[in-house]
């Protein structure tokens, strides 16, 4: 049983935050389109395994061996707790790291505060042959900026308006910008938490103020909405994955990324050599 033997359906129109989405009717502890089980989906994520990185090896070559300027960014949000490092582990692991460039928004330093918002951002955004990943994004600057009122409303309605002309320009650019938000419970989420503090092999994972961000959760589903509302287009678009079950979670992402690669039809670049001269030489040497 192959890889897409499992999904009903493409997963992709069904994540998708088009005009009308709602995050509040996403159950988190679904899984869209998919009809297998766990085993099912840890089958279905190694046969794509392999599927994403000969793609990422063909995008990446066609960098190298050609003018090729084409590029994929996978922006990646969440609640804590609901995976990022899985899909960063278990997804973009199995692809060549000389080919992925990931970048994690922290809080931003004093240099980068005296800056826009996006000033860090456009220096992480990824060079032509490569799979960016950003582990939280521009995105935390309308969502715990909102919720902790760290900017002005006029200033944050400024930001989407921003961040839409960014990734307008990235897309232009020959950028394939993904942006997932994986939707986890606040059960879920507690449940993660108290592991992490069961676990001494965890605890370094623990922030107390996960706590202070967790009282704060219909403020922060509020704000995604907003967010999609603003900021869902047609050409980066925004997908909401069910996050309680991780395996489901992780294939979902991959299959949005094996699909944004086949899109491109890649081929292996051309020999700019004559190979039968070069096998005649290397023979010969």
């Amino acid at each position: 049983m192959g890889r897409e033997s499992y999904w009903a359906s493409d997963p992709s129109e069904l994540l998708r935050a088009g005009e009308g989405f709602t995050l509040a009717d996403v159950d988190p502890h679904s899984h869209p389109g998919f009809d297998g089980d766990k085993a099912d989906g840890e089958k279905a994520l190694a046969e794509g395994a392999a599927i994403l990185a000969e793609q990422q090896e063909l995008l990446f070559a066609n960098s190298r061996g050609g003018d090729d300027e084409r590029r994929v960014l996978l922006v990646l949000q969440a609640m804590d707790t609901a995976g990022k490092g899985g899909i960063v582990k278990h997804v973009m692991g199995a692809v060549d790291p000389q080919g992925v460039q990931l970048a994690a928004f922290k809080k931003p330093t004093d240099e980068e505060l005296a800056h826009d918002f996006l000033w860090r951002i456009r220096k992480q955004a990824p060079s032509a042959g490569m799979i960016g990943v950003f582990d939280r994004s521009h995105y935390e600057d309308v969502l715990i900026g909102r919720v902790r009122e760290l900017a002005s409303p006029e200033e944050i309605e400024r930001r989407y308006g921003a961040i839409n002309d960014f990734e307008r320009e990235l897309t232009a650019a020959g950028t394939t910008v993904i942006k997932v938000m994986l939707h986890i419970s606040l059960d879920e989420q507690k449940q993660r938490l108290a592991e992490r503090l069961e676990r001494p092999d965890k605890h370094w994972k623990f922030n107390p103020g996960d706590i202070d961000e967790r009282l704060l959760f219909p403020k922060y589903q509020e704000a995604y909405q907003v967010a999609f509302d603003r900021t869902s287009t047609t050409d980066a678009p925004w997908y909401v994955i069910p996050a309680n079950r991780k395996w489901y979670s992780r294939l979902a992402v991959q299959h949005l990324l094996i699909d944004a690669l086949e899109a491109m039809n890649l081929e292996w670049p051309k020999a700019d050599y004559d190979v039968e001269e070069q096998k005649a030489r290397l023979a010969a040497s």
